[in-house]
């Protein structure tokens, strides 16, 4: 199905992508599986210890509510630390390589496991900085194994979505961990074992994957890993190194001639000065750019409000019955596991054009930009309509609202990273640029917090007025796609434009 750039490395290919889809199914999403956790922790008395005293009539209604304070500000504290970290992580990542950034995750991943491991019901404080440790590193590696789509070209933008649904469906996990629990395996069991699991990302690193950067494009004798036949890691890594600045210099070269910014395009000649090249401040400050991160900041808010609340909307809805919660939240846990089939659908929408010529004078930018407008559309809309469902106080609509959260956000992750791929490399790091769309974002997820403190205290729970507004604020969402399409057709007109003025000057001449 796949074609490779060299035949020599397929086994090793094939190996590097199975085995980091197995990795982004178990280790990297978890948290999307916050509420089948959220129901152990709850049945095993987390908080609970932090309420007031109560008369024993209203013990339990008031454990549930002190609960439901906490635990939406774990997720949300978690949420935002990752997205802080998000364009630091990048920048190690682009000047340190693929080893060390893994590493780095994999140290994450094992300190969130084990205070986990230990935490108990007095020690409920540090599910915290666990949660903050086990999000973080579970997007360093997901961030690690995007990269693995540069080995498949034709495929690239489908290899990101099927790595993004995989990093959905991780969510599983937790729910995993929640029907284990209820069969009498306790949570500590559980996470010392996951702790356990950290040798198999150190396996990973060093025999799997590269010390530096798989480039893009491949070039046809790259390798790496450990036990590269004919050559050690060092001297390998070396050369693709040099082999990787090669391709980025002839990258830019081709791009300078094809890919000229839109203002310039009307200035070119016969005899064309030299191009100048984007930098990392002109594309930040592009309204591309700028349009994206809203894109990026309304979906992300949307995505974690749901996931942080998700759980109370359920107790409320299902009036306290932990039978009726535990029903929902498996039903949402088998939905999430659905993601790493549906995150596929965007990756082909976005490679469609790949199996068909391009328009004359078309560049292969050009082309993926205009695809990439219907994949940007169908995300927004399915914000929307997800955010529509769970605004509404109805038990049995929330089937809908699993479904159409899941799709979202396998649609959400992939297309935002195969959109900053197409738009800005090789110019820019993809790595810069996705992080600070990212990190940025913190700075709106930060309004989470008043937002869980005035649904607990000012609406006593209810949150159906914050999510009416949540809704609204998911319509900012369709103004990319647009502004992208608006984009992609100036591009085709100035293109023509050019065409018919090179034409006439060759006559001339």
């Amino acid at each position: 199905m796949f074609a490779f750039q060299g035949g020599r490395n397929k086994l090793r290919h094939w190996l590097t992508l199975l085995s980091g889809l197995v990795e982004s199914l178990f280790f990297t999403g978890l948290a999307f599986g916050w509420a089948s956790l959220v129901f152990v922790l709850k049945i095993d008395g987390y908080f609970a210890g932090h309420c007031a005293n109560t008369t024993r009539e209203e013990d339990y209604a008031v454990h549930i509510d002190c609960q439901d304070e906490h635990f939406p500000l774990v997720i949300s504290v978690a949420s935002i630390a990752n997205t802080i970290i998000r364009f630091p992580i990048g920048y190690v990542f682009d000047s340190c390589g693929t080893t060390v950034t893994r590493l780095i995750a994999i140290f994450l991943y094992t300190i969130g496991t084990l205070f986990i491991s230990l935490s108990n019901t007095a020690t409920s404080v540090l599910l915290y900085p666990a949660m903050s440790c086990l999000i973080t590193s579970g997007t360093i590696l997901h961030l690690t194994n995007v990269q693995v789509g540069n080995l498949f070209d034709n495929y690239r933008s489908t290899v990101i979505n099927i790595y993004n649904g995989a990093y959905d469906s991780s969510a599983a996990v937790f729910l995993i961990i929640k029907l284990l629990h209820e069969r009498g395996v306790s949570l500590h069991s559980s996470f010392f074992f996951l702790t356990s699991c950290s040798v198999i990302h150190f396996l990973r690193t060093f025999f799997l994957m590269p010390r530096g950067h798989i480039p893009y494009p491949l070039p046809e004798t790259f390798t790496y890993g450990i036990g590269c036949p004919g050559q050690s890691r060092g001297k390998g890594e070396a050369e693709n190194k040099m082999k990787e600045v090669d391709v980025k210099k002839d990258q830019k070269h081709k791009r300078a001639d094809d890919e000229t910014p839109a203002p310039y395009l009307l200035q070119k000649t016969l005899q064309e000065p030299k191009q100048e090249q984007a930098t990392f401040q002109s594309c930040v400050m592009s309204w591309l750019f700028l349009w994206h991160l809203v894109w990026v900041v309304t979906i992300l808010f949307c995505q974690v409000i749901f996931l942080s609340t998700v759980n109370p909307m359920l107790t409320r809805l299902a009036n306290n019955d932990q039978t009726l919660v535990s029903h929902y939240t498996n039903a949402f846990a088998f939905t999430q596991l659905c993601g790493v089939l549906v995150a596929p659908i965007n990756g082909l929408i976005m490679d469609r054009y790949k199996r068909k010529p391009l328009a004359p004078g078309e560049t292969k930018r050009e082309a993926d930009l205009r695809s990439s407008s219907l994949a940007l559309f169908l995300t927004s809309l399915q914000c929307f309509l997800f955010c529509v469902c769970f605004a509404c106080p109805v038990l049995p609509l929330q089937y809908l609202t699993f479904i159409l959260q899941v799709v979202n956000s396998a649609f959400f992750y992939g297309g935002h990273q195969a959109f900053v791929s197409i738009a800005y490399l090789p110019n820019v790091s993809f790595w810069k640029m996705s992080g600070v769309a990212m990190s940025l974002s913190a700075l709106v997820l930060l309004l989470q917090l008043p937002i869980h403190h005035f649904i607990q205290h000012l609406l006593h729970g209810d949150p159906l007025y914050v999510n009416v507004g949540v809704t609204l604020v998911s319509l900012f969402a369709f103004i990319h796609p647009l502004h992208v399409s608006l984009y992609c057709r100036k591009l085709g007109k100035q293109r023509k434009t050019e065409r018919e003025v090179n034409e006439q000057q060759s006559a001339k001449c």
